[in-house]
């Protein structure tokens, strides 16, 4: 039987990967390449892939772990209720704990047509932005919608209307390969009915998106700012076309613009500042970062309906189970990539980056020695993400600005864990929206400065495809 060396240069012969070509050849394994999360990676690949502790965080700090695990999951109920430490659900909300939008800790779902509520997807709101509204853009990024807010909500406590009902139908798009085959795409047509509070502005835009997978947020939140903005630096140097940006946005604690780097337009600076916003728009539930209601001054009854506060005000999520969920966030861990030395595994590696999709999944980081936790400090971590906002072009679009990110810009996700999304999740749709059934129909829905990207994988053939499918699939 020949060697792997032999056995893999005949397979990128096979696929157009000649000695004499310029892409990068990956004929082995980089050093540590399986660990993607560093000393923190796991090696389970079952539905619980995603739900794991850091492997180096040690048994004295996994009860905080376990606790935050304990709130993550269980639902949180009306007020008032002898459940205190997890009353004051709503008045709107899209549901009820943070484990049904980020299932199994993976990535959510856009509503199937019979579904009662859109769950694990929701719609964000506003209008175009105007000079009479600066201070609000400066500090929330957009304009929300005056009657409805930022985010839809479509459930609510009794005595309450929910804000509406979220549906999702789609068109098709044909896309051939150079080869002739074709595959169709579907484009997302979002439909909002039974609005409860009348209608909305003429102008308002939408943005539906699906809840992300939870895995190595921490270590995402210790990469240093300069590493980032030097990938933006490059980029722009390079001139190829490709220009990532870091979002500019609010912190609710600082009090200032900094550099955003979660959510899918970076709109949120950090993991804190990320779960006190989740809690509020898609549970209704106060902290002491957002002491407010999710309710605008057009819905009275939101505004009347009784909290979980505490007899002197305290908000309904305590400033501990904040902290214990924060730990439990930053503590998910990446789980360890599969076949990292397999023959068309490398083969698809090596499409990936003559294609040049590195130049914005960038694979490679050190975290920070300052790390907001030990475990997660000097780690060699390969997220293939650079945190920015690209514009990936009309196709893509929602045209609703937040804070500098534009309708046609997104924020690259980071692709470690990818290819165990059918495991944990149960199903394999991407995007921000939810809409490509497949990793492949993901990377056809890519233009703007994709584009040139998208346009290679389109020229691959059925061998190609596959392999660089197997690359995606492995980590």
């Amino acid at each position: 039987m020949p060697s792997l060396p032999l056995r893999l240069s005949a397979l990128l012969l096979a696929l157009g990967l000649s000695a004499c070509d310029d892409a990068p050849r990956f004929t082995k394994a980089e050093p540590g390449e399986a660990r993607s999360g560093g000393a923190a990676t796991v090696r389970k690949t079952d539905q619980n892939a995603f739900s794991l502790p850091s492997a180096n965080l040690p048994p004295s700090r996994r009860v905080d772990f376990s606790v935050g695990n304990s709130f993550f999951r269980s639902p949180w109920v009306i007020a008032p209720s002898t459940t205190t430490a997890r009353d004051g659900l709503g008045p709107l909300f899209n549901t009820n704990a943070c484990q049904n939008c980020h299932i199994k800790d993976g990535r959510g779902h856009p509503p199937t047509p019979d579904a009662a509520n859109a769950v694990s997807m929701l719609v964000r709101l506003s209008i175009p932005d105007a000079p009479e509204y600066a201070r609000l853009i400066e500090q929330a990024g957009v304009v929300p919608e005056p009657v409805y807010g930022g985010q839809f909500q479509d459930m609510a406590v009794p005595g309450v209307a929910p804000e509406g009902k979220v549906r999702v139908d789609y068109t098709p798009v044909p896309v051939r390969f150079k080869d002739g085959t074709e595959v169709e795409l579907r484009k997302p047509v979002l439909q909002i009915t039974q609005l409860g509070y009348g209608p909305m502005h003429p102008d308002t835009r939408f943005s539906a998106r699906v809840a992300p997978p939870m895995i190595g947020l921490g270590l995402l939140e210790a990469i240093p700012e300069e590493a980032i903005l030097a990938n933006a630096a490059a980029q722009a140097k390079d001139n190829k076309g490709i220009n990532g940006r870091p979002n500019q946005v609010w912190d609710d604690a600082l009090q200032k613009t900094v550099m955003g780097r979660f959510g899918w337009k970076a709109g949120q600076p950090n993991l804190n500042q990320q779960n006190v916003h989740a809690f509020s728009g898609d549970m209704g539930l106060t902290t002491s970062l957002r002491p407010f209601d999710d309710c605008t001054e057009a819905q009275t009854a939101c505004k009347q309906a009784p909290n979980g506060n505490g007899p002197d005000g305290e908000p309904e999520v305590s400033d501990n189970i904040l902290r214990l969920v924060l730990f439990y966030s930053r503590n998910l861990a990446v789980p360890a990539r599969r076949g990292v030395n397999d023959a068309q595994v490398l083969a698809g590696k090596s499409l990936f980056f003559q294609a040049g999709c590195q130049s914005c999944h960038t694979p490679k980081y050190n975290t920070a020695a300052n790390a907001a936790e030990p475990e997660l400090a000097n780690q060699v971590i390969r997220p293939y993400s650079d945190l920015l906002l690209h514009d990936m072009g009309d196709g893509l679009a929602d045209n609703r600005t937040e804070f500098q990110a534009s309708g046609r810009d997104w924020r690259t996700p980071p692709l470690w864990g990818i290819g165990l999304t059918q495991a944990v999740s149960g199903h394999t749709q991407f995007l921000h929206d939810g809409r490509a059934r497949n990793l492949l129909e993901a990377v056809l829905w890519h233009g703007g400065e994709a584009q040139a990207a998208q346009q290679q994988v389109l020229s691959f053939n059925a061998e190609q495809r596959a392999a660089l499918l197997a690359f995606l699939n492995s980590l």
